[in-house]
């Protein structure tokens, strides 16, 4: 099946306004591109400026700076968060929303988004094909996730990264696990690799060794190899309670001489597995810290608190849910050109096409003729 529409395309670029969210859903220089291809974009003012994008940039790109009222008026919105519970009556029938919808986990705001009659395409929801790679967000957020997540331990550790020779003596260097071998935990191999660490990588999916291993890292194996572990996409599959147990021994043996956890399993739709528990962080040394990536879905440790930092027996658990928006600019920049390549590919001469046969349209797309959407690619 096959639908489409003429518009007089017009997109708008709200100012998030979650709490915490510094980011942006286009930048200039997306702005820039989509005017010259002939599209009218309108920008809130103030919508770039957390993220380092000042009003003048978007209006040297071509951009209409405007009120709120008039930005979400637009044909096509595009913002980086789910909307909020005061930005929903702002969305009218007909529209088209661009955005980190998390829908799997926000039911709620799936139906009310139906009930609007809003066409909704969700960024985090891209389908790994490799013409998607171009258009996949939740990769590119999870490749700062696991950056800044290892700053931020680092910063949080008593002790320097690297190994350094010194007058005062050599100086051991910190060992760091990192728990998920996807894009977010393989960038935070690769950055506590840079900053001089001892690095384990460990995942229950045994395809993921070579990538854990070209980085440096030592992969740290189950002593149990197991099959179908991951779907389709890629992603890990859920496991059952037995094989959960196994991994926290595989786990647990390793954790009283770590001094950085980086847990970041998550299983799409599912709420995060508890792979540390408390007895396991009672385990850890004194001065130890985990960086729980999974935390704004309920963590992958026990003692994970959203949003907190919790110290427990001399370890503190830090329950990160903002590690994006603390690299603005550059998350900004990533998550637009993501947007960018997702709207070229959507609207051709003026036209919005909604394909529902294409995996690329049908996947991501969640909401569509007042109908709520797997966001699987079915009805």
């Amino acid at each position: 099946m096959r639908v489409s529409r003429e518009v007089d395309v017009r997109i708008g670029v709200p100012k998030e306004r979650r709490s915490g969210e510094r980011r942006v859903g286009l930048t200039p220089e997306s702005v820039k591109k989509l005017v010259a291809g002939g599209h009218g974009v309108v920008v809130e003012g103030g919508a770039g400026a957390a993220a380092g994008y000042a009003d003048r940039d978007y209006r040297e790109a071509g951009a209409t700076l405007a009120d709120s009222a008039a930005v979400w008026n637009a044909d096509i919105l595009v913002k980086v968060d789910r909307p909020t519970a005061e930005e929903l009556p702002l969305l009218r029938s007909g529209q088209v929303l661009i955005a980190m919808l998390q829908h799997l986990a926000e039911p709620e705001l799936v139906g009310e988004l139906a009930r609007r009659g809003v066409t909704a395409f969700a960024m985090d929801w891209m389908p790994r094909i490799t013409r998607a790679q171009d258009m996949d967000a939740r990769s590119s957020m999870s490749t700062v996730q696991g950056y800044e997540a290892v700053l931020l331990g680092a910063e949080l550790l008593p002790r320097l990264m690297p190994m350094l020779m010194t007058a005062a003596g050599t100086l051991a260097p910190a060992r760091v696990l990192v728990i998920g071998a996807g894009v977010a935990g393989l960038s935070a191999i690769a950055t506590a690799r840079r900053l001089g660490a001892v690095v384990e990588g460990f995942d229950v999916r045994p395809a993921t060794r070579e990538q854990v291993e070209s980085l440096g890292a030592r992969f740290l194996a189950m002593d149990t190899e197991l099959a179908d572990t991951q779907d389709a996409q890629g992603y890990a599959r859920a496991q059952s309670d037995e094989i959960l147990e196994l991994e926290r021994q595989t786990l647990g043996r390793r954790l009283p001489t770590v001094d950085l956890v980086i847990p970041t399993a998550l299983i799409p739709g599912r709420k995060p597995p508890v792979l540390l528990t408390r007895p396991m962080v009672e385990s850890m040394r004194p001065g130890s810290v985990i960086v729980d990536v999974a935390a704004p879905f309920g963590g992958n440790c026990e003692l994970t608190r959203a949003g907190e930092v919790v110290e427990h027996e001399g370890v503190r658990v830090v329950g990160a849910v903002d590690l994006e928006s603390r690299k603005a600019f550059h998350a900004s920049q990533m998550y637009s050109r993501n947007v960018l390549n997702y709207i070229n590919y959507l609207i051709k001469d003026g036209t919005l096409n909604v394909n529902l046969e294409d995996e690329l349209v049908s996947f991501p797309l969640v909401t569509h003729g007042g109908q709520v959407r797997t966001g699987r690619g079915g009805a």
